[in-house]
């Protein structure tokens, strides 16, 4: 059975995610992924200015004047959150704000009858839950976000896209949701993009990417416990860890803003593609 502060903690974040999915995300959401296609729905009469090439010529033979084919977008889609659960992401407030954002776009996924299915990796996967829509599922998606308890530390964005590209053959919308701490993941991605696609989400905070000029810091690595120290009297140090990440499908996200206005950018630039 669930703590009452755990159902009060999901309430808020649904009643959060449902009045932006409403208020901003619902349109940009579904212009910004079309579904997989279209399929036939019905023939009618021919009007001026209807596409030429949409012609049904058997029928049109038949009747002697022209008939058209008629297409309906095929629209539901398979939607997948692969959420880094690493230490890394304990920092700040980092965890709260991953939480968020999938509320929001399980959401979003979920007010246009799409599925939804998660994969909660570390340096390893954790746990899979399977595609599926309506809203208990989304609702049973945030209570394992908040709740999960990791086994691992570390992060290996690699074996969470191998995994995920041997289970899921159908394509489909695929979101990585991490900090991006870790290396040598490029050609999954790329894998990955090639079939299915795929949307980072960069979760940061900015203290993990400035390091300030004039004393000697001591750095605990969070996810393997090793500790640094470094003398940086001389100048402020930044550190950069999206030079090989594809920026087109890239949305950065600080944990000291609100993470709509980068995410309503994102849907808004792609349905404008």
């Amino acid at each position: 059975m669930l703590s009452s502060e755990l159902l009060k903690r999901i309430r808020q974040i649904e009643i959060k995610s449902n009045k932006l999915v409403d208020e901003v995300f619902s349109g940009e959401y579904r212009s910004g992924f079309r579904g997989k296609g279209v399929e036939f729905e019905d023939i009618r009469e021919y009007y001026p200015g209807d596409d030429v090439r949409s012609i049904d010529w058997n029928v049109t033979a038949r009747h002697n004047k022209a008939f058209v084919k008629q297409y309906c977008e095929e629209r539901e889609l398979n939607l997948f959150l692969l959420i880094d659960m690493s230490r890394s992401n304990s920092f700040g407030r980092k965890k709260d704000l991953i939480a968020e954002i999938s509320a929001t776009l399980a959401f979003s996924a979920n007010k246009n009858n799409d599925r939804v299915g998660v994969i909660f990796f570390t340096d390893r996967v954790e746990k899979f839950i399977p595609s599926k829509n309506g809203r208990k599922h989304v609702l049973s998606i945030i209570e394992n976000i908040i709740n999960f308890k990791p086994r691992f530390a570390g992060t290996d964005i690699s074996k969470a896209l191998q995994y995920f590209n041997r289970i899921e053959k159908k394509p489909g919308v695929v979101f990585v949701i991490s900090d991006f701490l870790d290396g040598g993941y490029e050609k999954d991605l790329k894998v990955t993009s090639e079939k299915h696609d795929l949307v980072l989400v960069r979760v940061m905070d900015r203290a993990e990417e400035v390091i300030p000029a004039g004393a000697i810091f001591t750095f605990e690595d969070l996810e393997t416990g090793e500790t640094i120290e470094l003398n940086n009297m001389k100048k402020e140090i930044r550190i950069d860890n999206t030079m090989n990440l594809p920026k087109r499908n890239l949305i950065n996200i600080y944990t000291d803003e609100d993470y709509v206005r980068p995410l309503k950018q994102f849907f808004r630039r792609r349905g404008l593609r």
